[in-house]
């Protein structure tokens, strides 16, 4: 079926003026069609407490899984049955259910299982279903990943994936069904939009990704297209590890220490400044213990992954096509928690990104100068961080075009829709590599990212920040304020002309 890329109408009935009766009436039938074409194609009219919505993730333990889904009604019990792939599931394992009042006008529930499986053995094949008395699941299967670093994790990594025009999924299916991933990285940006139809679009786009997401830990950060109602949908329907509600945390596979945190909560202040601030605080703290001498030596690789990017040279691009924006460079005019000089200062060697509809490799970066390893080798022992924006998996909407002029930091990018592949080789070496969908899958780019040391040391010199004071970010510059009315008084003013430019449908 050809995807045509069109703008797609949103009725909010009570924003209309009506002009005359017959003109409340065609729009009366505009929207009823609407809603019946929606409520048709994502169909959610069958209430039942059967399993749906089947996925995986890890917590912070290797030795666990957690397992979710979904019923539509209530269920009795939240069960899993597992054991060795192959023989019976005669392994037993109980959670619980929550009830989540969907985001939209009209509230439905629907009801969220959990279950966390302990004591798993490494590099292990597991066959498991979920259900209970009111019914089961299908059987599933994963592997668990190895124990330890000394082993070379392999992830697909991707974001903007919607349930129309969802163009790298059959091929991200097979390979994850083949064993190819020890985990999936979701940059954000999911369904198009989780909370469309009464949050029947979310169901729809979690059941196209159990194919997916019920064979391999599907670990996510949450995109500018989750902000409804608090970025509800995201927070109750994935299971990241922490406490924190999927928005921010942290986990460890092979070599590699990766964090997912929220941009969006940089842009979405209706929703108060706590969050960002609990995010800054938590991410000094997790960098911080990532860089203790013993963390850093069994586990170098810092790797963070952000729906909005610092960089990039798409033609509209919320801010990282200009010289400064919010995520590089903090908010307001105080600048407050900027996460380009916090990760240069813990020294992150990899930053992943979406949020564009397309993909660029960046040559290393600090504060829009380049710093190469050399001329030759620009990735051999790079002196910045390295950034990936790969948001073209597909989404509902077109391409995100690029500018003609752009900056010399570019290295590579493309339009066609794909996915990144990430092997973590070793202490030293990490591969990319890009598919392209459009070119009937064939990898268009690829890059070794070769460091013999990591670390802060690792970059160019001190003098990259000279002149960065050491309280850059810091949580309110107290002295900066005669009053913390002063402090919500900028952010206020900061909120609503964030509000008057923000797009959040973007």
């Amino acid at each position: 079926m050809a995807i045509t890329c069109h703008s797609v109408p949103v009725i909010r009935g009570k924003k209309f003026r009506y002009g005359n009766k017959m003109e409340s009436i065609l729009h009366l039938i505009i929207f009823l069609t609407f809603t019946v074409e929606n409520g048709a194609a994502y169909g959610s009219s069958s209430i039942s407490p059967q399993p749906e919505q089947i996925h995986i993730s890890r917590t912070a333990d290797q030795s666990e899984m957690m397992i979710t889904w979904t019923t539509l009604a209530p269920a009795s019990s939240s069960v899993v049955e597992y054991n060795f792939k192959g023989q019976p599931l005669t392994n037993v394992a109980k959670g619980n259910s929550k009830p989540y009042k969907t985001c939209g006008w009209k509230k439905r529930y629907i009801h969220i299982h959990r279950v966390k499986l302990k004591g798993l053995l490494p590099s292990t094949s597991y066959g498991y279903r979920c259900g209970g008395s009111d019914g089961w699941s299908a059987i599933y299967f994963f592997k668990t990943s190895k124990v330890g670093n000394q082993w070379s994790p392999s992830l697909a990594v991707y974001g903007d994936l919607g349930v129309g025009n969802a163009q790298s999924l059959s091929k991200l299916q097979t390979e994850v069904q083949n064993g190819d991933y020890d985990a999936v990285l979701h940059v954000g940006d999911f369904a198009y939009d989780m909370s469309h139809d009464e949050s029947r679009v979310a169901d729809a786009f979690m059941n196209q990704i159990e194919t997916i997401a019920a064979y391999v830990p599907y670990m996510v950060c949450p995109g500018n297209h989750e902000f409804q109602c608090n970025f509800s949908n995201y927070r109750e329907r994935f299971s990241m590890p922490g406490d924190n509600q999927g928005l921010f945390y942290s986990w460890n596979i092979g070599p590699a220490h990766i964090i997912s945190f929220s941009t969006e909560l940089y842009y979405f202040l209706q929703y108060g400044i706590e969050q960002l601030v609990n995010q800054y605080k938590w991410l000094q703290k997790d960098l911080e213990e990532a860089n203790l001498p013993h963390n850093r030596s069994i586990r170098p690789w810092i790797i963070t992954m952000g729906h909005r990017p610092m960089y990039c040279s798409n033609m509209v691009g919320d801010g990282c096509e200009n010289h400064e924006n919010e995520i590089r460079t903090g908010i307001t005019s105080l600048k407050l928690f900027p996460l380009e000089e916090l990760f240069y200062k813990h020294g992150v060697d990899l930053e992943i990104w979406a949020h564009e509809h397309s993909y660029e490799r960046l040559f290393p970066v600090y504060n829009h100068k380049i710093y190469n390893g050399s001329l030759e080798h620009p990735y051999t022992n790079p002196r910045a961080p390295v950034h990936i924006v790969t948001g073209s998996a597909g989404c509902k909407y077109c391409h995100d075009k690029f500018k003609r002029d752009y900056g010399p930091w570019t290295a590579f990018r493309t339009l066609d829709y794909g996915y990144t592949r990430m092997k973590i080789h070793n202490f030293t070496h990490l591969y990319l590599e890009q598919v392209s969908i459009d070119k009937n899958n064939k990898v268009i780019d690829r890059v070794w990212i070769i460091k013999d040391k990591h670390g802060r040391e690792a970059w160019a010199s001190d003098d990259v920040v000279q002149g960065v004071p050491s309280d850059a970010g810091s949580l309110f510059k107290a002295n900066s304020f005669k009053t913390m009315k002063n402090f919500n008084d900028i952010i206020e003013k900061y909120t609503n002309d964030l509000k008057s430019r923000n797009n959040p449908y973007k």
